[in-house]
């Protein structure tokens, strides 16, 4: 039988406690606090970016309007607000396709202009291309009235929510006339008329484009009047008589 020599024990012991030194030393960089602490110190700025793109992404004050439809086509306005202010305004939708692209390229870039410019939806009806103009301003104001509820409480005081907070929705009874029926409704802030619509009005054929003439003026007419007492659109008399029996029994309901 063999014996196990003294010093070929020493000479094992030795290699399996360098073995062992060597096997701590390979994991210390895992477990070592600095490296844990750069790790975090890594991933801590990814996290603040992408928070930070969430945030600035929230508050690009970015507001769509509601489709307009005209005879030629749907127009849809988008607002870019920055401060309560408009900083942009362009077209997402407009009329296309023969002649209506070329109104479209015409008439857009003076409308968004005009937009920016008047801070509202009281801008000039391009010439020649009138139901463009006026599908453009009903998105716009659209978009105005979405963007004044959603910041109504950002302004640098307190009383600028008040408005928002006292806006409300009327409407009026809807009138029959020869052509069809008539109905109007109105936004008002405490009894002060901040925005008039036709929910309904004479629709096809002639009477489609004696609406898309008078319907314009006449919302136009009872924001400006706080009043029924406004004008009858020449040429479409009888939608401009059932408008305004329809937009007194709204000012009446407010208790204008």
């Amino acid at each position: 039988m063999k014996k196990n020599h003294p010093i070929r024990r020493f000479m094992l012991a030795s290699a399996a406690t360098v073995s062992g030194i060597v096997l701590l030393l390979a994991l210390k960089p895992a477990s070592d606090p600095a490296a844990a602490s750069a790790q975090a110190g890594g991933a801590a700025p990814q996290q603040t970016a992408a928070a930070q793109g969430a945030a600035a992404g929230q508050s690009g004050g970015t507001v769509l309007g509601d489709v307009a439809q005209t005879q030629y086509g749907p127009v849809q306005v988008r607002l870019t607000m920055s401060g309560g202010r408009i900083a942009k305004a362009e077209a997402v939708q407009a009329p296309s396709g023969g002649t209506s692209s070329q109104k479209t390229e015409l008439s857009v870039p003076k409308l968004n202009q005009e937009a920016v410019a008047a801070g509202s939806a009281d801008i000039d009806t391009v010439s020649g291309a009138t139901y463009t103009s006026e599908g453009y301003k009903k998105s716009l104001q659209s978009a105005l009235d979405k963007a004044k509820a959603a910041g109504g409480t950002q302004g640098s005081s307190g009383s600028s929510a008040a408005p928002a907070a006292q806006a409300r929705v009327v409407t009026g009874s809807v009138t029959n006339t020869q052509y069809g029926p008539v109905q109007v409704r109105l936004t008002l802030e405490g009894k002060k008329v901040t925005k008039a619509e036709a929910v309904q009005a004479p629709s096809g054929g002639t009477s489609g484009q004696k609406t898309e003439l008078s319907v314009p003026k006449l919302n136009q007419e009872a924001v400006a009047a706080g009043s029924a007492d406004i004008d009858t659109v020449s040429g479409a008399t009888y939608t401009s008589e059932g408008y305004k029996k329809s937009l007194q029994s709204a000012l009446d309901k407010a208790g204008v």
